[in-house]
C-alpha cells in the first residue's frame, strides 16, 4: 500500500495494461506511490472549470497533512491518466510534490470516458453544462440512448433530457448557468437562502421561447427586475401565445344611416348600438341644459 509499483510488479510494471496480461491480478485495486511527471491528465475530464482560490486553499492543505485520498488513474504503458483525481492532481504539482499515492485501475477509452463521468457525477462535481456535455457525449462517443445514459448515472430519463436541453440555451446564458453553480455555495445566507437571481427553474422556462434573441432578451429582464421562475413561466406563455386585439364589429348599414337621420333631427350626435339578440340602445349626446331641454321638446313633441 503506497508503494512504487516497481516494489509490486518489478521489472513487469511496464508490460502490465490490460487485465489479461500477466502480473494483472497484482495491479489491478493497487495504490501504489506514483511519480506526478508520469502522470497525464484525462482526455475525457468531462469538468472543465477549476477554481482558482480552491485549488491554492486545496494545495496548501496538502502541504500540511498529505494526500489523504488517493486519485484514481489507468495505466497506459509507462505513463498514467487521470480518471479522478484532477483537483488533487494539480493541487499536488503546486505544492511541489514529487510522487502521489493513486488507485491503479485497468481500462480502455471507453470505460475512461464513463469512468470519470460517473465518478465526477457521485462527487456532484459538475456544473449543469458540463453535466449537459457528459450526458452527449457518453450518447455519441459510447453510442448509449438516454434511457442507457440515465440507468448509467441512476437517474430518471427526463432528467437526462432536461440536461440536455440545456445545450440548446445560447452561450450567455450557459456561462450565467457555469457562474451560478461555482457561486450558490458562496452566495447562501445565514438563513439557507440566497441572493441567487437566475437558476436552473427560469433556464428550463426560456428554453420554451423560440428564438435565441427572445430567450436572452428575457434573461436579461430576469437579471434586471429580479423575476420569479413562476413570473418568467408566465411571460414566456404569453410571448408563446400573444391575445389577439378584438377586432371592432362594423356596424350595419341602416343603424349607421338611422344615427345618421336621428343626429339630424336633434343636431346632435347619436350612437346606436344593438347586440345579436335584437337588444341595444340609443345616446344621444347634448351640449348644455338648453341643448338637452330641446331635445327633450322634440320627444316630446
Amino acid at each position: 500500500m503506497g508503494k512504487g509499483l516497481s516494489a509490486i510488479l518489478g521489472d513487469e510494471a511496464a508490460k502490465v495494461n490490460k487485465v489479461t496480461d500477466k502480473g494483472a491480478e497484482k495491479l489491478v485495486g493497487t495504490v501504489a506511490s506514483i511519480a506526478i511527471d508520469s502522470i497525464v491528465t484525462n482526455p475525457f475530464q468531462p469538468r472543465s472549470n477549476f477554481d482558482s482560490d480552491a485549488l491554492i486553499e486545496l494545495s496548501q492543505s496538502i502541504s500540511e497533512v498529505g494526500i489523504i485520498q488517493p486519485i484514481t488513474v489507468r495505466k497506459n504503458g509507462l505513463k498514467f491518466e487521470l480518471i479522478s483525481g484532477e483537483r488533487r492532481f494539480r493541487a499536488s504539482q503546486m505544492a511541489g510534490l514529487t510522487e502521489i499515492p493513486a488507485y491503479i485501475r485497468l481500462a480502455d477509452d471507453r470505460q475512461l470516458l464513463e469512468l470519470a463521468i460517473v465518478e465526477n457525477l457521485q462527487r456532484e462535481d459538475l456544473d449543469p453544462i458540463e453535466m449537459a456535455y457528459s450526458c452527449k457525449r457518453m450518447m455519441d462517443e459510447l453510442g448509449l440512448s438516454q434511457e442507457q445514459v440515465a440507468q448509467r448515472l441512476g437517474k430518471g430519463r427526463s432528467t437526462i433530457t432536461n440536461f440536455l436541453r440545456l445545450l440548446k440555451l445560447p452561450a450567455l446564458i450557459q456561462a450565467e448557468l457555469r457562474d451560478l453553480h461555482r457561486n450558490e455555495s458562496a452566495d447562501e445566507n445565514n438563513d439557507g437562502s440566497t441572493n441567487v437571481v437566475f437558476s436552473m427553474g427560469h433556464a428550463r422556462a426560456l428554453l420554451n421561447l423560440p428564438s435565441e434573441e427572445s430567450q436572452i432578451d428575457l434573461y436579461k429582464k430576469v437579471l434586471k427586475e429580479g423575476l420569479s421562475v413562476r413570473r418568467v413561466e408566465e411571460l414566456v406563455k404569453a410571448l408563446k401565445n400573444p391575445a389577439a386585439p378584438k377586432t371592432k364589429a362594423e356596424k350595419p348599414e341602416e343603424l349607421s344611416r338611422l344615427e345618421e337621420q336621428l343626429g339630424a333631427y336633434f343636431s346632435s350626435k347619436v350612437a346606436i348600438s344593438q347586440g345579436s339578440k335584437g337588444k341595444g340602445k340609443i345616446q344621444i349626446e347634448f351640449g348644455s341644459d338648453k341643448e338637452l331641454a330641446e331635445i327633450i321638446s322634440k320627444l316630446n313633441g
